[in-house]
C-alpha cells in the first residue's frame, strides 16, 4: 500500500508526532499535517461535533476537515494506555470511532491501537499489524517503528533542554525564554501549545517579560513521582503528567506562579483542577490560576486575568 496519509495537528500531535511521521515514513507513506488552528478550523470541527465533546475533539475534528480532500487516508489512533496500570482519556480510547461518526465523508481512517496494559507482545503485534497494511516485509515493519522511536527520542531531548514542541516541529528552534518571572504553564499539552485554542497565551506571556516552563521539561520520572503523592493513584497517564508537573514547581518553589489551562466540558480537566486548587490552597505559597478555554474564549478577558496575575506576582517578589 503506498498512500498519502493526514495527521491532524491537534490533540496528540504535539506529544508523538516525530514517532508517527518516522513510522508512517518508514513504511513508505507520505505523509501530510494539516496547518495550525485557525477560526475556520475551530468553526468547521464544532458544527459537526456533539455538543458535550471538549474543545480540543471539536478542533481534531476540523483539521480532520481540512484534510480530507488532500490525503488517501487519516491518521487516527487508538491510544488506550501508554503505561503501565493507567489509561488515557476516554475521548483517545474512542477516538477513531468518533471520527467516522462524524456526518462529513471522510477519507479512510487507519487505527492502529496502543494498549501497553495487554503486554508488550500484543503491544508489537499492534503494531506488526498495522504495518501490513502497507508491506508485508516484518523487517522493514520493525525498522520503521524504530525509525519512529528514535525521532520521538530526540524530540523529547529537546523538549527536555527547554525547547517547545512548536519550536522543534516547526524547524525553527528558538533559545529558551529569558524573563524576570517564572511561569509554570500546566495543561494538556493540546491546550498548551496551540496558539489559536490558548489565545496565544506563552507569546502573550513572553512578551510580557516571563520565563515559561511547561511539563515537557521536566524528566517523566519527576512527573510520576510528584503526582504519586496524591492519596489516591490517578488512572489517566496524561492527567497524570499534569499534576506532576503543578506539583513539582509547588514543591520547588522554582516557579513564582502557575498558571492551569483546562478546557471547558472536560471531566478530568475539572478534576485535576480540584487537586491542583486544593494543594496550592492549602500547602504551597506558589500562587495558581485557572484559565477555562473553549470556543467562545475572548482575548479581552484573558489579557486582563493573566496581566493582573503577572502584577500580583511581581508585587509579592517586592513586598
Amino acid at each position: 500500500m503506498s498512500a498519502t496519509v493526514g495527521i491532524p495537528q491537534a490533540l496528540l500531535y504535539y506529544k508523538y508526532y516525530p514517532l508517527w511521521e518516522g513510522f508512517l515514513k518508514g513504511l513508505g507513506a507520505e505523509v501530510v499535517t494539516s496547518n495550525v488552528t485557525t477560526k475556520r478550523v475551530v468553526n468547521a470541527g464544532t458544527a459537526v461535533a456533539e455538543n458535550e465533546l471538549c474543545l480540543p475533539v471539536k478542533i481534531f475534528f476540523g483539521h480532520l476537515i481540512e484534510l480530507k480532500d488532500k490525503v488517501d487516508a487519516l491518521f487516527v489512533p487508538r491510544v488506550i494506555s501508554v503505561e503501565k496500570d493507567t489509561y488515557t482519556c476516554p475521548k483517545f480510547l474512542g477516538l477513531p470511532d468518533l471520527a467516522r461518526a462524524v456526518d462529513v465523508k471522510l477519507p479512510k481512517i487507519l487505527d492502529p491501537y496502543f494498549n501497553i496494559r495487554l503486554g508488550r507482545r500484543r503491544y508489537y503485534e499492534a503494531i506488526f499489524d498495522f504495518g501490513k497494511l502497507f508491506t508485508s516485509s516484518k523487517y522493514k515493519i520493525w525498522r520503521a517503528w524504530q525509525s519512529g522511536v528514535r525521532a520521538q527520542r530526540l524530540y523529547q531531548k529537546k523538549l527536555l533542554s527547554g525547547l517547545s514542541p512548536l519550536d522543534i516541529l516547526s524547524g525553527i528552534e528558538d533559545a529558551p525564554s529569558k524573563g524576570n518571572i517564572k511561569i509554570g504553564v500546566a495543561g494538556h499539552p493540546y491546550n498548551v501549545h496551540d496558539p489559536y485554542i490558548n489565545l496565544n497565551l506563552i507569546k502573550k506571556l513572553k512578551s510580557w517579560g516571563a520565563q515559561v516552563f511547561t511539563e515537557e521539561m521536566i524528566p517523566h520520572k519527576v512527573l510520576d513521582r510528584e503526582a504519586g503523592k496524591l492519596p489516591k493513584r490517578l488512572f489517566w497517564s496524561y492527567e497524570k503528567e499534569v499534576v506532576g508537573a503543578a506539583f513539582h514547581w509547588m514543591q520547588t518553589k522554582s516557579v513564582d506562579g502557575i498558571i492551569y489551562i483546562l478546557s471547558f466540558a472536560c471531566g478530568q480537566d475539572s478534576l485535576i483542577q480540584v487537586l491542583l486548587e486544593t494543594k496550592a490552597k492549602k500547602q504551597s505559597d506558589v500562587p495558581l490560576m485557572s484559565l477555562v478555554i473553549d470556543e467562545h474564549s475572548g482575548e479581552a478577558g484573558l489579557v486582563t486575568r493573566v496581566e493582573a496575575f503577572i502584577d500580583m506576582l511581581r508585587w509579592r517578589s517586592i513586598s
